[in-house]
């Protein structure tokens, strides 16, 4: 792709593509030793109904898992899907990265772009960014959205995990279950993603849920081996302010329900 225009020295937009009809921008952002990799969808309506909205991806995979939902969000604001360092087209760091500062990254781009009190969504080990940094930068998000949060108490060890992830590709529709393959081997690499499961498998969100003051929405898929409902109904409880809803689907729940989710997304931004 050719550059567009510089915006700065440490951030390029190129040319718009498509998602459907939907188009968006990517950018370059850099932060010292690492960069994100940013899609953005304008709002397809004249005038928002909502805030924007950030989704965080999980690991091993991209941006991209959030297409569908993207394009539903985009019908009441705008939309950032974050490519987290060493993750799709972001590039890998020279080290590993935590995912306190995984969220550190987050919590810069919504600076520095000054969006004002975005919804931040996350999926799977995006839930444990998202949630880091709406603990550690209350100021800047009083609304976050978890999906399939992870790890359950029961799956907090590799050989679990890795088990789990097996039933839920048997279950995702071919398409999605090749993407996150191709993501997984070809963009984050086997490499990185065995440095960063140790921080994955080291969070515990309902410790962590306890210094969150964000306003919480927690969505289970009913049909997800990786992160059952009832651990995802006792999970809301544990924030100041959750509440908790499930919608059809496996772990990808952004491919299987995009318009049920984007709606209950809406529905909490206005709460």
């Amino acid at each position: 792709m050719s550059s567009r225009r510089h915006r700065s020295r440490d951030e390029v937009v190129y040319k718009g593509r498509y998602v459907g009809s939907v188009e968006y921008h990517t950018s370059r952002v850099g932060y010292g030793d690492a960069s994100l990799v940013v899609y953005r969808f304008g709002c397809q309506v004249p005038e928002k109904t909502g805030p924007d909205f950030v989704l965080v991806h999980g690991i091993g995979v991209s941006a991209r898992a959030y297409g569908p939902t993207a394009v539903e969000l985009a019908n009441h604001g705008d939309v950032y899907l974050i490519d987290l360092a060493g993750y799709g087209r972001s590039p890998r760091p020279d080290r590993d990265l935590t995912i306190a500062e995984h969220a550190g990254l987050v919590g810069r781009f919504l600076t520095d772009k000054q969006l004002d009190h975005p919804v931040v969504v996350g999926h799977s080990m995006g839930t444990q960014v998202v949630a880091e940094m709406a603990a550690d930068f209350p100021e800047q998000v009083d609304h976050i959205v978890l999906i399939a949060p992870v790890v359950a108490p029961s799956a907090r060890s590799i050989p679990k995990l890795a088990g789990l992830l097996l039933a839920n590709g048997l279950k995702e529709p071919p398409s999605v279950a090749a993407m996150a393959v191709y993501d997984y081997l070809v963009r984050a690499g086997i490499p990185y993603m065995v440095q960063q499961t140790p921080h994955l498998l080291g969070v515990d969100l309902d410790e962590l849920a306890k210094r969150i003051t964000a306003k919480t929405l927690v969505i289970c898929g009913t049909d997800d081996p990786i992160v059952p409902t009832v651990w995802g109904a006792h999970l809301a409880t544990e924030f100041q302010a959750g509440w908790y809803a499930a919608v059809p689907g496996p772990h990808a729940t952004m491919f299987a329900a995009p318009a049920k989710i984007a709606a209950l997304i809406d529905e909490h931004a206005h709460r």
